[in-house]
């Protein structure tokens, strides 16, 4: 029988609980902020800075290309599967617990990491360190919406998306100087006392919140057709660049994909408390949110994935030189997110967010111009450009999405922000690449020929190619200048074209993203976040 009561009451909440006053430092805002930053830091870092470690990971275990492709795939996996679920964690035994359970684990799991000295335990320990890191991620969303009342909550949730920007962007520099100067264990034993003052903090300072009217029971045959989907449409996507995405493979998960969220929609309709209440999805702010997420995620998480190859291997720059050159990226960011946080307090989240994907698609077009000579100056403007769109949206889709959800539902809208989040990224990596993929291997036969070099083999032409594909020359050694000088100009010429065309796919979605944006607005449910608190 179909349960009309949990769908019906869903948004939005009528007389929303009042949460306890603070008392002293346990449950103080500010504090609140402070320790699940630590946290949140954390779990960003890490999913920027263990790519840098991942060729001496390589070479000193002996893994293969497809072992090192697992420490990062089955890290996001993990997270992107796990998310709603573990925001519903939170929403059913507090969001206190479960954070603190994600720090604990995700620390112990780093050690391991750090301490072990085979490739299977790496991999290992990278899903679990997803799996924790899905445990505090929602978690830390649902302590800031309990914990901040309406007037103050997108400040919050602007520095916390602050932390995340400046830790993802910040990660390559990090990575690259641990790896260089230290080792590649360090970059995971650096989580263990980060972790540790995070724990101890969180235990002295976090205060749970639970709504009266909180999940009291778990839809596990939701999860489990949830996660199901969430792994078949995640896998496709990842795996999708190397099957192609005109393969059967890829398209037998698309379709498991599809069917299990169809089965997870009807089965939701349902039961009596179900996993994600569908009802959420009539909010079409909420809905334009997670929609917003996921495009802004692609255009940002894709277009940067190039950046990286084009500093790295056209300009020759080690990753701390590359990452030093992202500092506008990174400062803008980092001074753009708490203000963006009080401009939305102020008019609302619409023009804000429509305004921040106008700039991101302006700085997309942008880095689409780049040359294998454009200066450090000119890349420092739409870089900074980029960071300045990206930080409105961060926040303000964030806060459409929490704030259009109950109170007790604030975990699972967590989740799903992330979950957006996640996908987002790998879908904006895959995409843009297999466009990359097409322009490469369209333009480099002419442009070799063109260049007077020797006609490439059959057995040639593949290896070549991948390595254009990210702006590496291939160049053997003990070839003659001359020819060596040649190659790399066609390399680099050939790359630099298929960049431009993923930049410009990137600024098509910002764009598509600004008409999304326009259908955003104030969270109906806001009111419900810490309205009791004074600070």
């Amino acid at each position: 029988m179909t349960s009309q009561t949990t769908l019906d009451k869903v948004p939005p909440s009528p007389e929303p609980p009042e949460p306890a006053p603070s008392q002293g430092r346990r449950g103080h805002p500010w504090l609140t902020l402070f320790s699940v930053a630590i946290g949140v830091m954390m779990v960003a870092l890490d999913g920027t800075i263990v790519a840098i470690a991942n060729p001496a990971i390589k070479t000193d275990l002996g893994a293969s290309f497809a072992d090192v492709q697992w420490i990062t795939n089955g890290y996001f996996l993990a997270l992107a599967v796990a998310l709603i679920t573990a925001g519903k964690l939170g929403d059913r035994f507090g969001h206190r617990q479960t954070f603190l359970i994600g720090i604990a684990g995700f620390a112990a799991a780093s050690a391991v990491i750090g301490l072990s000295s085979g490739i299977a335990v790496v991999i290992t320990f990278r899903v679990l360190q997803g799996l924790f890191g899905a445990l505090l991620m929602p978690a830390a969303l649902g302590l800031l919406r309990a914990t901040f009342p309406a007037e103050k909550l997108n400040m919050a949730i602007g520095i916390w998306g602050m932390v995340i920007g400046a830790s993802t962007a910040g990660g390559p520099i990090l990575g690259g100087v641990l790896v260089e100067h230290v080792s590649w264990q360090s970059v995971f034993f650096i989580n263990v006392p980060v972790g540790v003052l995070a724990l101890v903090l969180g235990s002295l300072i976090l205060l749970d919140h639970r709504a009266d009217n909180a999940p009291r029971s778990f839809d596990i045959p939701g999860i489990v057709l949830l996660s199901g989907a969430m792994f078949f449409l995640v896998w496709a996507i990842i795996k999708a660049p190397e099957w192609g995405w005109g393969a059967g493979l890829t398209w037998l998960f698309i379709a498991l994909a599809v069917v299990s969220f169809g089965g997870f929609a009807y089965w939701e309709t349902r039961v009596a408390e179900p996993l994600v209440p569908l009802a959420l999805f009539r909010s079409v702010p909420l809905s334009a949110g997670v929609l917003l997420m996921v495009l802004m995620a692609v255009a940002f998480l894709g277009g940067l994935f190039f950046v990286t190859f084009y500093l790295q291997n056209v300009h020759g720059m080690s990753p701390v030189e590359a990452g030093l050159h992202l500092l506008p990226l990174t400062g803008m960011m980092i001074v753009g997110s708490p203000l963006a946080g009080l401009v939305i307090t102020k008019v609302g989240p619409r023009i804000p967010l429509a305004g921040g994907m106008v700039f991101t698609a302006v700085a997309m077009f942008g880095m689409s111009t780049l040359e294998t000579d454009t200066s450090g100056v000119t890349m420092s403007v739409w870089f900074a450009l980029l960071g300045f769109g990206l930080a409105p949206v961060m926040v303000g889709a964030t806060e459409v999405i929490v704030g259009n959800a109950p109170m007790e539902l604030s975990g699972v809208a967590g989740g799903i922000q992330q979950s957006a989040m996640q996908i987002g990224g790998s879908l904006g990596t895959a995409v843009l690449g297999a466009v990359m993929a097409s322009k490469v291997s369209d333009d480099l036969p002419g442009n070799w020929t063109a260049a007077g070099l020797p006609p490439l083999t059959a057995e040639q032409s593949g290896p070549v190619t991948e390595a254009v594909q990210v702006g590496m020359a291939p160049v053997a050694p003990g070839t003659p200048a001359e020819i060596a000088g040649k190659i790399t100009t066609v390399a680099h010429d050939t790359f630099m074209s298929g960049m431009g065309l993923a930049c410009l796919v990137a600024a098509g979605v910002a764009v598509v993203a600004v008409f999304v944006a326009l259908l955003t607005k104030r969270g109906d449910n806001a009111d419900a976040a810490g309205a009791s608190v004074h600070i």
